[in-house]
């Protein structure tokens, strides 16, 4: 039968075992190195200690756990539109959330749930500083039930029920991903991504080596003896080559843990996107509340015939970091040509036209030439004029300034606006070319601006500020942008959709 969420309920008593791992996870986190050093440095005698430790920390995660389970409650307030979260053990807070401003409901399975079978269940809204609210615990036909009653506001069914709830055919997928497309999508994507989390590990190896070995009084500097003397030509060469299998191992490894079996199909007008090796992720997604629709593509993708949609939804009103930003979006990674128009007509109602084209000044060149490359490269000229052993290095720096100077000319000749009656799509990027799309009637304000010393050229700079970020569009006439402003405004003063 169908669930009442009316009334205050708590999780999933199996729940307690996942609140008590948090606690655990917390505690051993933030006591690491104090347990490293007693699990080294005590002898057998004093073992006891450490087991007692062991059971102490053993039981306040089972305490707290418990607290935890029996602290939490949720009920969904169908006469007021509102869902609501009270929580906390010592601390009681209430959380309200407004159904209509719900962008999406996340249904997750880490490989701990799936052993004790029950789900996690997240909201993802617009306009609050807390991007997600969640439930840790909840079993899969409440969590299905719930979530379209959050999405749709009415009784839902969840496939896996009986025949009596007249539940509907299973979904067909719009869009499914094979294992040999998520190899290729590996192979050419996400490369500074993989790069960092390389250079991240192993930062965080050599300050943990060194501390453990100072901790142990061994530290005399053998961890810099052992880089300085392995150094050699062909080291790091080696080195280089292993750092690129690596960096390789690492995207293919990455893709497919987060899009294994990446499905998208519809569900009551709405997109169900599943995907995860290890973690099975459940998000169903309103096209109306996509902000921004982005696609892009670099050239081994365009050689392999894909490209990767990004869907940008609203975020909070408080400005985010890039890495907030990038966790708010949900990628649909390797489609072709046909999946993508495919997704584009579902989400945007119909394909974005050509519409007219906008592009930059020339002027666009100078000051990255400028900063990026004549500076750094008189700082090195400086240097080498007074330090000759580094006059060596000079094709490094001529190759620099080649390499940088081709990258900014692509840039400039990739930077471009098109407009059409109801979409704008911004191009832009260098290796991997994005094209990002808005409807006109969900821009939020604009902001144009002229330096001095371009009012003479007429050139000016336009950004579009949406729910889900901010359109740059930089360098172009002046005179053109005020006359896109006064056409859009007056779209938006005239028109009736909604934004969301």
């Amino acid at each position: 039968m169908n669930q009442d969420f009316s009334q205050p309920q708590r999780q999933s008593v199996t729940g307690i075992i996942i609140m008590t791992g948090n606690m655990l996870q917390q505690i051993i986190r933030a006591l690491i190195v104090p347990i490293a050093l007693m699990v080294f440095k005590t002898d057998y005698k004093q073992m006891l200690y450490f087991v007692i430790l062991v059971g102490a920390i053993l039981v306040i995660s089972l305490v707290f756990g418990y607290l935890s389970y029996r602290r939490f409650t949720f009920f969904l307030d169908e006469a007021k539109q509102e869902f609501v979260i009270n929580k906390g053990i010592f601390k009681r807070t209430q959380l309200t959330i407004q159904l209509d401003k719900i962008q999406q409901v996340n249904i997750n399975q880490s490989l701990l749930q799936k052993v004790i079978g029950i789900y996690s269940l997240h909201i993802d809204t617009a306009g609050t500083e807390s991007k997600e609210v969640g439930i840790k615990a909840i079993d899969e036909q409440s969590a299905y039930h719930l979530k379209e009653k959050l999405l749709n506001h009415k009784p839902s069914v969840h496939p896996h029920e009986t025949e009596e709830l007249a539940t509907p055919a299973p979904a067909v997928p719009l869009l499914k991903i094979s294992a040999g497309t998520l190899f290729k999508v590996g192979l050419t994507s996400n490369y500074g991504r993989s790069l960092a989390l390389l250079i991240g590990f192993a930062f965080a190896a050599f300050h943990n080596i060194k501390e453990l070995l100072k901790a142990f009084d061994t530290d005399n500097g053998q961890v810099e003896n052992v880089l300085e003397k392995g150094i050699t030509a062909f080291s790091v060469s080696l080195l280089i080559v292993l750092v690129l299998f690596i960096l390789l191992a690492t995207n293919i490894i990455r893709t497919f843990v987060k899009y294994f079996d990446f499905q998208i199909s519809k569900q009551n007008g709405s997109l169900l996107i599943a995907s995860g090796l290890f973690s099975r992720n459940h998000t169903l997604l309103s096209p109306k509340k996509v902000q921004i629709t982005a696609y892009s593509q670099n050239y081994f993708q365009k050689k392999f015939n894909f490209m990767n949609l990004t869907l940008r939804q609203a975020h909070a009103g408080k400005e985010q970091s890039e890495k907030e930003l990038h966790k708010s979006n949900l990628e649909v990674p390797g489609c072709n040509l046909a999946e993508k128009e495919a997704l584009l007509q579902l989400i945007l109602g119909k394909t974005p036209p050509q519409g007219q084209l906008f592009i930059p000044n020339f002027r666009f060149l100078n000051l990255p030439i400028f900063f990026n490359l004549v500076i750094p490269v008189g700082i090195y000229l400086l240097l080498a004029s007074n330090m000759p052993q580094l006059w060596p290095f000079y094709p490094l720096a001529i190759a620099y300034f080649v390499v940088g100077l081709l990258m900014i000319y692509i840039s400039y000749t990739k930077h471009r606006l098109r407009v059409s009656e109801d979409f704008i799509v911004k191009q832009k990027g260098i290796w991997d070319i994005s094209n990002e799309i808005v409807f006109s009637h969900k821009i939020q304000s604009i902001t144009t601006f002229q330096f001095p010393w371009h009012k003479s050229v007429d050139v000016g700079h336009l950004h579009l500020h949406t729910a889900a970020g901010i359109i740059r569009f930089k360098y172009g006439n002046y005179t053109e942008i005020k006359q896109l402003v006064n056409y859009w405004l007056y779209q938006l003063e005239s028109g009736s959709e909604e934004w969301m």
